[in-house]
């Protein structure tokens, strides 16, 4: 498994978490919105990574989007889970076939 598809995962289920109804909110809330910024700073290094690895990056920056607008209420909350679920839609599928694809001459 590659890593950019690790750091999906891991961040689509971050995001799955924050997404949840009152306990993500309580959670954004008692860290004064600490978790938009860490995990900001975690879709831009999947971002990277995706880049590098050539895989998809809709997810990532859907939760870059997500977390600079996630303080607003229910909007927040719509929007961690819309970026959990392509995060991890992304993740689960297979590697691009472009990427594999061998050259007959």
């Amino acid at each position: 498994m590659s890593v950019s598809r690790i750091m999906k995962w891991i961040t689509g289920g971050l995001e799955a978490f924050l997404g949840i109804p009152f306990f993500g909110g309580a959670f954004v809330l008692s860290l004064v919105w600490t978790p938009l910024l860490v995990m900001l700073v975690l879709h831009i290094i999947t971002l990277v990574i995706s880049k590098n690895e050539g895989a998809s990056s809709f997810g990532s920056i859907l939760g870059i989007i997500t977390s600079c607008i996630a303080w607003i209420p229910f909007v927040g909350m719509i929007m961690h889970i819309l970026s959990a679920v392509f995060l991890m839609i992304d993740a689960a599928r297979p590697n691009n076939p472009r990427n594999n694809v061998v050259s007959h001459q």
